[in-house]
């Protein structure tokens, strides 16, 4: 199913993160996460969730989507799509929206997916409002 068939962006996203969903390694909760990025530069890069047998030290798909970008040399995101399963949104955690601030601004664009397409859209500004972020160091 389509994420969104009027828009062929998120489309887009929402194939990348399907496949990255694929190839999540879940096999303590089970519940298999992929997420896609769109960079400054209009490359996508994806990432699935990890999970370790002790619980803390797993990797969000979130996480994963922003080294793949940041080892391919990219630095800014603009837009991010997050799809897992079950009937309730999945949103980024608090730890993967801070990882989000570090490389969006307010104005990224939050896409929340679910097996049958696009569920829900947010700006990061809405999801951590009054974020600390790189600026808060200048």
């Amino acid at each position: 199913m389509s994420a969104a068939a009027t828009d062929p962006r998120i489309d887009q996203l929402f194939a990348a993160a399907k496949a990255a969903q694929a190839k999540a390694y879940a096999p303590y909760s089970r519940f298999r996460v992929g997420a896609a990025l769109r960079s400054d530069t209009g490359r996508i890069h994806a990432g699935c969730n990890v999970e370790n047998a002790a619980y803390p030290v797993g990797t969000c798909a979130e996480a994963g989507a922003i080294a793949a970008m940041i080892l391919a040399g990219d630095r800014a995101i603009t837009e991010i799509l997050v799809l897992g399963e079950g009937p309730e949104l999945c949103t980024p955690c608090g730890a993967c929206r801070q990882r989000l601030r570090e490389f969006g601004a307010a104005s990224l664009k939050v896409h929340v997916a679910g097996p049958e397409g696009l569920r829900a859209h947010f700006t990061l500004g809405e999801l951590l409002p009054h974020s600390f972020g790189p600026d808060n160091l200048a």
